[in-house]
């Protein structure tokens, strides 16, 4: 091959980025991706010996191979064997020691699905039940599943000591932030905890998943991805477990026995637990088979919250009507900022960072400007009720919360608008997500561990 040496390093590392991008199918194995680079080298050599420059030569070639989404379809469609074999829970690979790893890893997620579902019932060993002691179980909820999937994903990556003793360390804080502090079951702090805890820890899931190399952007985005399929492959699992129960009862209620307290104490807290690992592991083992599908639902639902904002600042603008900042509302609109940022991420890790700029581009520019006024409407609202009345746990949380929210949208919106006018790279917005993401851990953090001893006072 002569295209290297002709397009020198910065071709190498057009090459690089090209490379990255065609890894993220997780439908085209290694082999696969070196086929498509074979060809895209062998036409970027035959252009430059036409007369055109290494960078127009891979631009053109780029051009020539096509969508990679329909690449990948192809290389599905000829591989459509090993396909249906991968849909298995364990083998279907010509591959021994990767059947042998597939397997490995099927134990090690039973094992940590076991141990989440016996944690939920390990508080009861001391006489807590969560009819008596809800504010316990509201807040340590996320210690129940989580250190679990954190220690699965560890393990698959070959976490080093340093990165166990940094999960252990978190997990052990979190731990102590819910449960150091003396709150009463109608503290705001109690329900703050709640929320902001699986937050918190949720970052320190990414740092198990990201084990292998804690410090890269990509690793950064493919845990945004896992993310988001973890929620979908959650979702499909609560749903088959809601019909589980529905038969259940059935049949059981035809030969006249209630299953309602086995269903009610065992099966639904055991089972929501264990189904935050198995769907890790589904997204883990299974995502190489199909499409992902959090990138495909963002473009389905961008264009509708985008309007669904848009709806929104004219019906405020014509009613002058003002904001609810009680907890529920301000929840409500913090989840739909959050949803927006989600869009946005989930739309920028399937994006080709070749691919010029296009209309749904510009659509996420409208919606997260859309979403930039709806919070600068509700940080005004709050500071507005705070000056009159002074601040409780909730509404300072969720300034805390908007004015992080307010930077990202800013900033995401600036470089967005230099995107879609070609003069900033689209690898500046993923660097910029990407390199947000602690802010919202850090200011989790301070929720859990500074409010309760701030504001309660028992």
């Amino acid at each position: 091959m002569t295209s290297g040496s002709d397009g020198g390093e910065g071709l190498e590392a057009q090459f690089d980025q090209w490379r990255r991008y065609v890894e993220r199918r997780r439908e085209l194995r290694q082999p696969d991706v070196e086929e498509l680079e074979d060809h895209l080298r062998g036409s970027v050599d035959e252009l430059v010996d036409a007369g055109l420059r290494a960078d127009e030569a891979f631009l053109v070639a780029v051009k020539r191979m096509g969508s990679l989404d329909e690449l990948s379809r192809e290389f599905a469609r000829e591989h459509s064997e090993r396909l249906w074999k991968q849909l298995v829970l364990t083998g279907g690979t010509d591959d021994p020691a990767e059947g042998a790893t597939s397997r490995r890893d099927l134990l090690v997620a039973v094992g940590c699905a076991v141990g989440a579902a016996v944690s939920v019932k390990a508080p009861e060993l001391f006489g807590l039940t969560p009819e008596a002691d809800g504010a316990f179980y509201g807040t340590n909820a996320a210690l129940f599943a989580l250190p679990w999937l954190a220690a699965f994903l560890a393990w698959r990556r070959g976490a080093s000591k340093a990165v166990v003793g940094a999960l252990v360390a978190l997990f052990a804080l979190g731990a102590v932030a819910a449960n150091a502090y003396p709150l009463a079951d109608e503290s705001q702090s109690v329900v703050l905890t709640a929320i902001h805890l699986p937050i918190a820890l949720w970052f320190a899931v990414g740092l198990a998943y990201a084990s292998d190399d804690p410090r890269s952007p990509r690793r950064r985005m493919d845990f945004v991805r896992f993310t988001g399929e973890l929620f979908v492959y959650y979702v499909l699992i609560a749903l088959g477990g809601g019909v589980l129960v529905g038969f259940l009862f059935g049949t059981f209620q035809a030969i006249g026995v209630s299953p309602e307290h086995v269903v009610a104490e065992w099966v639904l807290p055991c089972g929501a637990a264990a189904a935050v690992v198995v769907a890790g592991w589904l997204v883990e083992a299974k995502q190489s088979v199909v499409e992902n599908i959090a990138p495909v639902l963002t473009r389905l639902f961008t264009p509708l919250f985008t309007v669904a904002l848009l709806a929104f600042l004219v019906t405020f603008g014509l009613t002058r009507g003002g904001i609810d900042v009680e907890r529920e509302a301000l929840i409500l609109f913090d989840l739909l900022l959050v949803v927006v940022l989600g869009l946005l991420l989930y739309s920028i890790s399937a994006r080709d960072p070749l691919a010029p700029p296009g209309l749904f581009d510009k659509l996420q520019l409208a919606l997260v400007v859309s979403a930039l006024a709806i919070d600068v409407l509700v940080l005004l609202a709050i500071t507005g009720r705070i000056s009159e009345y002074g601040t409780t746990p909730n509404k300072a949380a969720a300034l805390g919360e908007n004015v992080i929210l307010l930077a990202n949208l800013a900033w995401s919106a600036w470089l967005l608008l230099g995107l879609v006018r070609r003069r900033r790279p689209f690898t500046a917005l993923e660097r910029w997500q990407t390199g947000y993401l602690p802010v919202y851990a850090g200011w989790a953090w301070v929720v859990v561990l500074v409010f309760p001893p701030l504001f309660d006072h028992l």
